[in-house]
């Protein structure tokens, strides 16, 4: 299945296994001829031009070559969404409930009911959680609404607490960051739209979102097209729109691929264009305080046959895979910035956690004398070839 994580093409394209030869040869150095005398040679099976040429015209014609014709399709597609007012909610009635009742129904029932302090105390008998300190951050699962429910539950019944608390009724303004499932250019990408949720509209902090800009050594803006179709940042939206019901506010809307810095495991701090956002972003907030609160959209490991390992993990491979998760998350509540990224990064290719940008630029916009707290862990599993997406949620406090 090739499937095009910018959205140019609209839907994904199925090819043959025996094809598979063909299709990596196609890197643009190659004619049609080359290919076929070379895949002929590799494989000891005769492959004819003719083969090759027509799996190179079904795959233009359906945006998957990177040819003239995608790029045309390319600039028409963002130049709509560039103009467009409104990010529409693009995976509603899928990943989520598309019908605004039976969307808070869930999340009322599913997710929330599930990790809500009862009577006003937590199950050991201990304060709620948050409730005698200011929540400034909180990460939260990205997957779908229906495998991450209780993960979802713990972040947002945490959030919900602490929007009631003394203190927090200030706050009008939330930061999303998410991760960017398409690669980017640049280490960051904010999104200046309505973001349209079947449970109403959030509109972009204009104001917040021009000073990053100003104080940024690039254009923070010019990959706003990624956020399109990506799913980190939506799905935080709508908990966010669920929580406040009608109570005014708005969001800042940053995809955090850091670009260079993860593709090379070079700590942000050390790349110009990263650390003067990161360093925009920081201001920004601290003339807010009282105003913003910060939300990662981010989950950790990746592992398993639909990631690209030979085989699933084992129960004694699971338990290390917790214990490694554990060791990210400790860094994380220990608000060590520096030390998450470099733990994270020792195995990104092979654990893949695709949470590093948002949760990385999160403790980045803490203060160190904030703590963190986990409330939730969890690894989905599929249930039919085993591949496994963990995720935490964790609340961090001043």
């Amino acid at each position: 299945m090739l499937r095009d994580t910018e959205g140019i093409a609209p839907s994904a394209v199925i090819v043959p296994a025996e094809s598979s030869a063909v299709l990596a040869r196609f890197d643009g150095r190659r004619t049609v001829d080359e290919i076929a005398r070379d895949v002929s040679r590799s494989t000891g099976q005769r492959v004819d031009a003719a083969h090759v040429a027509q799996l190179a015209d079904e795959l233009e014609l359906a945006w998957m070559l990177d040819s003239p014709r995608f790029h045309a399709r390319r600039r028409s597609v963002v130049g709509s969404f560039d103009a467009a007012p409104i990010r529409i909610a693009a995976h509603a009635g899928g990943a989520y409930h598309g019908d605004r009742l039976k969307l808070a129904d869930f999340i009322e029932r599913q997710c929330l009911a599930v990790a809500r302090p009862q009577a006003g105390a937590s199950r050991d008998g201990a304060p709620p959680r948050g409730a005698a300190r200011r929540m400034i951050g909180l990460c939260a699962p990205h997957m779908d609404l229906w495998r991450a429910a209780v993960g979802y539950g713990h972040a947002y019944a945490a959030l919900e607490q602490a929007l009631a608390a003394p203190g927090l009724e200030k706050v009008d303004t939330f930061v999303l960051l998410g991760t960017s499932h398409a690669a980017m250019r640049r280490p960051f990408a904010v999104c200046e739209k309505t973001f349209a949720t079947p449970l109403g509209p959030l509109d972009p902090d204009r104001a917040m979102i021009a000073e990053i800009a100003a104080g940024s050594r690039f254009d923070v803006r010019e990959e706003q097209y990624l956020h399109k179709n990506e799913h980190s940042i939506e799905f935080q939206a709508v908990f966010v729109r669920h929580l406040l019901g009608d109570r005014p506010a708005t969001i800042v809307p940053i995809l955090c691929g850091l670009s260079e810095c993860q593709a090379r495991r070079r700590d942000p701090a050390q790349d110009d264009g990263a650390e003067s956002f990161l360093r925009a972003l920081g201001e920004a907030l601290e003339k807010r305080r009282d105003h913003v609160l910060v939300i990662a959209g981010a989950d950790l490991a990746h592992v398993g046959p639909r990631f690209g390992d030979a085989a699933p993990l084992d129960e004694r491979q699971r338990r290390a895979l917790r214990e490694r998760d554990r060791a990210s998350i400790d860094r994380a509540t220990s608000i060590d910035p520096p030390g998450f990224f470099a733990d994270v990064a020792q195995d990104l290719g092979t654990r893949r956690v695709c949470g590093l940008g948002p949760i990385y630029t999160l403790l980045r916009t803490l203060p160190r004398s904030s703590r963190g707290e986990m409330l939730h862990y969890e690894q989905c599993v599929d249930p039919e070839e085993g591949s496994i997406v963990s995720h935490t949620s964790l609340g961090f406090y001043d």
